[in-house]
């Protein structure tokens, strides 16, 4: 069988870890300065957000548009890099925020100021200087709790709401054993 010869798609530079490592530090400063358009330099057109609590944004539009909510949502929005790592193409960011849920809504929910505090991680795929992934995480819980959809923590409506939710669980499991569905 002969071989058919295909052109390689272009492969993206190598890149040492200090160069990842520099994109992922000044993209967060940029976001840390609130300053979308340096942000947005940072993306590469065809970016992944995998915003692990909320979903998947997809293109350089979306991944902008997300972070223009949370600008809104959070006029004095701060952001703190607390700890970096890289290889060749890999970034992992530590991170802090904070922020008072004062101005418009997020993700479909009307703020009502409240303080929000969260810590979480990005790991961030570098190529070119260019972030084509991130992967973030950071307690939806905590997030829920902090803008009051949530009890707090511990708290008695907590364990009220978990003692109905334990009661309802015995319910229909009582009525499945008993052959009904």
């Amino acid at each position: 069988m002969a071989e058919t010869k295909t052109e390689d798609a272009p492969k993206a530079k190598r890149q040492t870890a200090k160069q990842v490592e520099k994109t992922v530090r000044d993209y967060f400063a940029a976001g840390g300065r609130r300053d979308l358009d340096a942000m947005f330099e940072y993306y590469h057109p065809n970016v992944v957000l995998d915003l692990v609590p909320v979903g998947v944004f997809r293109g350089a539009g979306e991944y902008r548009s997300f972070f223009e909510d949370v600008f809104r949502a959070m006029p004095d929005w701060e952001f703190t890099v607390t700890r970096v790592t890289a290889t060749g193409k890999v970034g992992v960011v530590e991170w802090r925020m904070s922020g008072t849920f004062s101005g418009g809504p997020f993700q479909g929910i009307e703020p009502n100021g409240r303080r929000i505090q969260l810590r979480g991680c990005d790991c961030l795929e570098v190529e070119d200087g260019k972030i084509v992934k991130n992967t973030a995480y950071y307690d939806g819980m905590e997030f829920a709790r902090s803008v009051g959809m949530m009890p707090a923590q511990d708290s008695g409506a907590e364990r009220a709401m978990k003692q109905a939710f334990n009661a309802v669980t015995k319910v229909r499991k009582a009525v499945q054993e008993r052959g009904g569905r």
